[in-house]
């Protein structure tokens, strides 16, 4: 069976403002949960004056409380930005408020400039990129109350305690992020939609390094893809010449507000953002919901995985709401019934 989820990075369209963004990630959530999604992943961004989701640990449990059978999480927490005892106290936090639900995605690019990265830790003297698998090792002794016995803080207790913990996921588009979620036995979502080379070299490798873990005794891969549908070819490459000029912007140092379709077509490329937009595109999934469907089971074979984390960005909410609805229509989920949360 194949699982759809959603990757929302709390886009800013064009003429809204970032509170607008963080409002349209409510209701999607509650959207797409009552399509019958599997998960829906928040990402972590900072100082972008096109990306409002600067904070999942935060909009985690918002969405988890307006939804109802959709797991929630991360997609990912930055953890190299942070205390490792701090991410596990903030996620216990959020397991305890929802048990079962959550999913704690962790990759390791810092989703800044570097600028902001500093500012985000203590300063140029922050920990370097070395110390990142010592950092996910520790996190994951917090949340699971199992640091060595020899560990400098092994009496720290990540609280509340309970008996469940987050699935622990790790997220990267490279063969090093393969290799660390082998390692450590978790499940491994590959980047598709940053980076499409060597992306099944990145998941067989895993697969064939996997060392099986209590929680996890086989290995779990799923890959995030960018993704838009509309009801004709000619609406989905309208709307994907927003999504182009938005990706060239953001390659080239200028992120910014969702593009307007008037906006897109109006651009003029220089030649080297031409052939920039044109090397995005190839990541890219357009077109009908039928059509959107079959390159994705097309990439789940290359990859050997049967489910896709979506992203979708679209100039207007009622857009990317239809993107959604198209595609799930389209492999045929089940709907939920949220009458329930709703009610509430």
């Amino acid at each position: 069976m194949t699982l759809l989820s959603v990757l929302d990075q709390s886009p800013v369209r064009s003429g809204a403002t970032p509170a607008d963004a963080v409002a349209d990630t409510l209701a999607l959530a509650e959207h797409v949960d009552r399509l019958g999604y599997h998960r829906y992943w928040l990402a972590e961004h900072h100082s972008s004056m096109g990306l409002a989701g600067a904070a999942p640990e935060i909009m985690i449990p918002q969405v988890a409380g307006r939804t109802q059978g959709i797991r929630v999480g991360s997609g990912g927490i930055m953890l190299s930005h942070y205390s490792p005892l701090k991410i596990a106290e903030a996620f216990r936090t959020i397991e305890t408020l929802y048990p079962g639900r959550i999913d704690l995605g962790i990759g390791r690019a810092p989703g800044s400039d570097q600028i902001t990265d500093q500012a985000l830790q203590t300063g140029p003297g922050a920990l370097g990129a070395e110390h990142y698998p010592m950092q996910v090792r520790d996190m994951m002794g917090y949340l699971a109350g199992n640091l060595p016995e020899d560990h400098p803080f092994t009496n720290v207790r990540a609280q509340p305690a309970g008996p469940t913990v987050p699935d622990v996921w790790m997220l990267g588009s490279s063969d090093q992020s393969a290799s660390l979620a082998a390692y450590f036995g978790v499940p491994f979502s590959f980047a598709h939609f940053i980076v499409a080379e060597g992306g099944p070299q990145a998941v067989a490798a895993y697969r064939e390094n996997y060392r099986p873990s209590e929680a996890w005794p086989e290995p779990v891969v799923n890959i995030g893809v960018f993704a838009m549908a509309a009801d004709t070819e000619e609406e989905a490459e309208q709307l994907m010449k927003c999504r182009d000029l938005s990706s060239v912007r953001q390659r080239t140092g200028r992120v910014g507000p969702v593009p307007s379709i008037e906006e897109a077509e109006a651009y003029e490329y220089s030649p080297q953002e031409e052939a920039l937009r044109r090397y995005n595109r190839q990541r890219c999934f357009w077109g009908t919901g039928e059509q959107v469907r079959d390159g994705l089971l097309a990439a789940g074979k290359l990859y050997d995985v049967d489910e896709f984390i979506i992203l979708t960005i679209c100039p207007t909410l009622e857009a990317r709401f239809r993107s959604y609805e198209l595609l799930a229509e389209s492999f045929e989920l089940t709907p939920r019934d949220t009458g329930a949360v709703a009610a509430e």
